[in-house]
């Protein structure tokens, strides 16, 4: 089953969360930053009968496998001047960095994910001398658990959904830790709303003006960055906006046809692990509420669908990675209620590689590579 539905109260986006090229300049002196690729998929725009299909690949960014690197380090760095106190002096690269915040430790950045965030605060730690201190659901693989503890965090399992772990995160605050969350909640608002303005970075690397942007949504930080960006910051209301979730946890979707927020309770079964977020984020739902253009759900099959395809064209993508691609091509499946025809040129966020191998052999038939 797809459920696609327009979003009838969109209007002017709000002021509290604007997207700028400034987390761009931060990533830039980070190890590793790079581009990450913008693949011209001729043998999918053939298949959908679009002009064009352009997958950017968050596989290898920073030589992790997702792009969730962009908000902990953005985050993290403003947590650090304006919660902490500690405005560094110009920095040329993380050593000097590193060098300049020795004095806090023992210090540590804590969070809630179910998977590919908790992994990127572990390695943000790493980077700056800190200790990680991580939560995840119940039903969290065991690859993604080694993922985060490979960057010399301690994981815990919460027993519970990823709303609970976002729960059992706050409660390490304090003034030797830091909670790097991507949700916000009553009284916790600006580290949320730094993860989502690190996010920008991926659009601020890509030259083209799609005619439509499918991207998947989770607590909705990525979706806001990308409806900010392309309606605010590239000063133009053409480019169409489609968030995509699990049918069994479309919280944006659900709360959009609602008007306000709405929790999907759980439990959340989805292989999309990475979208299994019972509540949009407080942050980022006003600015989808008034820019995103529409939501689509879909089944597990269609992302399983969208794994094989993208692997036909060399990308690796697990499974919450496709599920930009699984959007368009449900839509595509459907009654088209978006008309995309073979003048449009389509842009997906592929934002994570094989973070479960086993499951990538599995679903696809061949070990990622």
């Amino acid at each position: 089953m797809t459920t696609i539905i327009r979003n009838e109260s969109r209007g002017a986006l709000p002021d509290g969360f604007k997207t700028s090229p400034k987390p761009l300049e931060l990533h830039e002196k980070l190890p590793h930053y790079a581009p990450t690729p913008l693949i011209d998929a001729l043998p999918i725009a053939e298949k959908l009968g679009l002009a064009r299909v352009l997958v950017k690949d968050e596989s290898q960014r920073f030589g992790m496998p997702s792009f969730k690197l962009l908000g902990a380090s953005w985050a993290t760095c403003q947590a650090l001047i304006h919660d902490v106190g500690r405005d560094p002096a110009p920095w040329v690269d993380i050593d000097e960095l590193r060098q300049q915040v020795a004095s806090l430790r023992p210090f540590a950045l804590a969070a809630a994910t179910d998977g590919n965030h908790g992994r990127a605060v572990a390695r943000m730690a790493k980077l700056l001398g800190f200790e990680a201190k991580i939560f995840v659901p119940t039903g969290t693989t065991d690859a993604r658990i080694k993922g985060i503890e490979s960057e010399g965090a301690t994981c815990t399992v919460v027993d519970g959904d990823y709303d609970d772990t976002v729960t059992r995160s706050a409660e390490e605050a304090s003034e030797r830790c830091l909670v790097i969350g991507d949700t916000s909640w009553p009284g916790y608002e600006d580290i949320p709303r730094w993860v989502a303005e690190g996010y920008a970075t991926i659009f601020h690397e890509i030259a083209e003006s799609p005619d439509v942007v499918f991207v998947p949504l989770g607590v909705g930080a990525l979706g806001a960055a990308a409806t900010d960006f392309y309606k605010r910051a590239r000063h133009t209301t053409d480019t169409t906006i489609v968030g995509v979730e699990p049918e069994t946890c479309a919280s944006v979707l659900a709360s959009i046809q609602k008007g306000e927020l709405v929790t999907v309770p759980g439990p959340h079964p989805s292989m999309m692990a990475g979208l299994n977020c019972g509540t949009p984020s407080p942050v980022a739902f006003p600015t989808l509420k008034a820019g995103l253009d529409w939501c689509v759900a879909v089944e597990d099959s269609y992302a399983e669908a969208a794994m094989r395809t993208l692997a036909e064209c060399s990308i690796t993508s697990g499974e919450t990675g496709a599920a930009a691609l699984a959007g368009l091509e449900a839509v595509m499946a459907s009654s088209n209620p978006l008309e995309l025809g073979k003048e449009t040129t389509v842009l997906v966020i592929s934002t994570e590689g094989a973070t479960d191998p086993a499951a990538y052999e599995r679903i696809v038939g061949r070990k990622a590579t």
